[in-house]
């Protein structure tokens, strides 16, 4: 099983991968992991495309089964063919930006407050996720470019919108993996 999951920053992709991994005993890879070089501050140094493709690639041939989770919009058109499903998490805006805002805060504390550089990268991240639904992100994580995008995959695709837990979200991707295989 080749699986893809993914859907805007917040959506519950990364949480739900690993549920997912640890329910079906396959790995769990995460774009993030490719997209951005380890830096601190985290998430500002983007790893060069080659790179990023290179070390996907290598991982996930060491595997026959595993899930892709993340936003790979505009990685490549072979994409499109390789996985054998495809699931996609929409969460209301207010929902998700909440989470977000909360898991900056978690993960790293009051230096978002305290340091003028890192709260400016906190609010512009925020404010780059609040545009996901309109558009006014830029770039190919927008929801208009997710949905064309969903349309586009040779395997089945598995919606699931709304504020569903975890549980719920597992729930139904293991009802519908059947269907898949």
């Amino acid at each position: 099983m080749k699986l893809h999951i993914f859907g805007a920053s917040g959506a519950g992709v990364t949480t739900l991968g690993h549920a997912l991994s640890e329910a079906l005993g396959i790995p769990y890879f995460d774009s993030d992991d490719y997209f951005w070089v380890s830096s601190d501050p985290p998430y500002t140094v983007r790893r060069p495309v080659a790179e990023r493709d290179a070390a996907l690639a290598a991982d996930l041939a060491r595997h026959p089964t595993w899930i892709l989770g993340g936003s790979i919009v505009g990685w490549g058109e072979h994409w499109l063919t390789a996985f054998e499903g495809v699931v996609f998490l929409w969460l209301p805006p207010g929902v998700r930006l909440a989470r977000l805002q909360q898991r900056e805060q978690e993960r790293y504390g009051d230096v978002i407050f305290a340091i003028p550089d890192r709260a400016a990268q906190a609010q512009a991240f925020l404010t780059w996720a609040a545009g996901y639904e309109d558009g006014s992100c830029g770039g190919s994580r927008t929801l208009a470019n997710h949905t064309a995008w969903l349309g586009r995959f040779t395997s089945p695709v598995l919606e699931l919108r709304g504020d569903l837990t975890v549980a719920q979200r597992l729930q139904g991707i293991l009802e519908w993996l059947p269907a898949v295989s």
